[in-house]
């Protein structure tokens, strides 16, 4: 017996949409059916959902949140987070491991922060480990201890305690990854170029941080993987001056993908109109993003993950120079992309390849991010030509910050499944996923 099929004339697969019955069995996608063949199965299963013409996507995998639990769980936590997560169609989260105190740079301190987050999560979990000055010693635990990946600051990440690694030290952690064949995901702006803005307005910050700052760091994460022959994967590209280094490396054969954000899809450094706007790495011009979105169609970039990194609202201060740089957007990601994706004419297909293919595929996990049998009954209701005002109240993020409070976004999650489960948003069902 089938615990539940979902119908839809549009399930978005790897092949394209189809009108699909797709039935679950032990939380798993146990078989697909054509839309109109299914009535023989219907008896025999639980639930039957008949969407229509309302999408059905897999669940989005976002590999780039910042949790900040424990230690600054009044900026977010587990339960609101995930939450927000499954309320914005993402069923899979992969957690940063800074902001959090203590940050994830050894087993005990992953083993801490996994205490935290027992019993909280509405949707799976997995963790990055960090690599800092002083914990090479500690990568090889914690990738043995099931992180996906180790992440580093290639320039000051806004908390002390968890410092940037300098050339050297990059090198050194890159060879400690390839020797295990792990991998090593990067902040890539370089500090030598980096300064404190002039002034308190959106223009003096945007220049203190230069294009030329994440070229020529991604330059430097490309001679050092080229060397060590280790993985690597860089964290939100802001800026179209790094995408020919990417493509020469790929061309190469450098083990290098990257990644961008919704904030850098959507929005622009012409229209930015206070604090909520301000992350590391900018938000840059118009043209600017007219690039990153190339890039996307190409391959350079193989996933759009939210770098959600949130704070509470005093630190969302007017002046540029002071305030709290971090975009809230984890609720808003799927909508906020097909906003704009489908304006430059593209589809789901594409979507779903960006927000939950490329994202699986990086960490490894092939049973998520797809419409497949045998894959985690993952599945999201997706009413594409919907439209809703962003009300930042009303988002289940623990604090009301986002620089799309007031936008009219296009696309609205009518229902998401968690191994084929509705997510209730009261009973945490979530579970912890590990690296291979």
């Amino acid at each position: 017996m089938f615990e539940l099929v979902v119908r839809s004339r549009r399930v978005v697969t790897a092949g394209g949409e189809r009108a699909l019955a797709v039935a679950v069995r032990d939380g798993k996608i146990a078989a697909l059916h054509a839309y109109d063949d299914v009535t023989a199965d219907v008896p025999d299963a639980r639930q039957v959902v008949d969407l229509g013409d309302v999408a059905l996507l897999p669940g989005l995998v976002d590999t780039h949140v910042h949790v900040n639990e424990p230690g600054r769980t009044h900026w977010e936590g587990f339960a609101t987070a995930t939450r927000a997560a499954a309320a914005g169609g993402v069923t899979t989260i992969v957690d940063m491991p800074l902001n959090s105190l203590p940050p994830t740079v050894d087993v005990a301190a992953l083993e801490t922060k996994r205490r935290a987050a027992q019993g909280k999560c509405h949707v799976d979990v997995g963790f990055w480990g960090g690599a800092i000055p002083g914990n090479l010693a500690d990568l090889r635990p914690l990738h043995d201890a099931g992180v996906f990946g180790v992440k580093c600051f290639l320039s000051p990440s806004g908390v002390e305690e968890f410092p940037a690694l300098d050339r050297a030290g990059l090198r050194d952690a890159l060879a400690e990854v390839a020797s295990f064949d792990g991998l090593l995901i990067a902040h890539a702006e370089d500090s030598a170029l980096l300064c404190d803005p002039p002034g308190p307005k959106y223009a003096h910050f945007l220049g203190s941080r230069p294009q030329e700052a994440e070229r020529r760091a991604v330059e430097q994460v490309i001679e050092s993987a080229a060397a060590t022959g280790a993985r690597v994967h860089i964290v939100h590209v802001s800026a179209a001056a790094c995408l020919e280094p990417l493509r020469q490396a790929r061309r190469d054969g450098v083990r290098i993908t990257a990644e961008t954000c919704p904030h850098y899809l959507t929005l622009t450094a012409e229209e930015v109109a206070g604090p909520a706007y301000k992350c590391c790495p900018p938000i840059r011009e118009a043209a600017n993003r007219d690039a990153l979105w190339e890039a996307l169609a190409e391959g350079v970039l193989i996933g759009v993950v939210s770098d959600h990194s949130p704070s509470t609202p005093d630190l969302k201060v007017p002046d540029f120079a002071a305030a709290w740089g971090g975009i809230s957007s984890l609720q808003l990601g799927l909508p906020a992309v097909w906003t704009e994706a489908r304006s430059r004419g593209c589809g789901l297909l594409e979507i779903v390849r960006w927000m939950a293919e490329g994202p699986a595929a990086l960490v490894g996990l092939p049973h998520k991010g797809v419409i497949d049998v045998g894959a985690d009954a993952d599945l999201v209701a997706f009413d594409a030509d919907a439209e809703f005002t962003v009300d930042a109240a009303a988002l289940h993020h623990r604090n009301p910050v986002t620089p799309y409070h007031g936008r009219t976004l296009t696309g609205v999650v009518r229902t998401t499944w968690l191994r084929g489960v509705p997510v209730d948003f009261l009973t945490p069902r979530g579970r912890f996923l590990v690296g291979s």
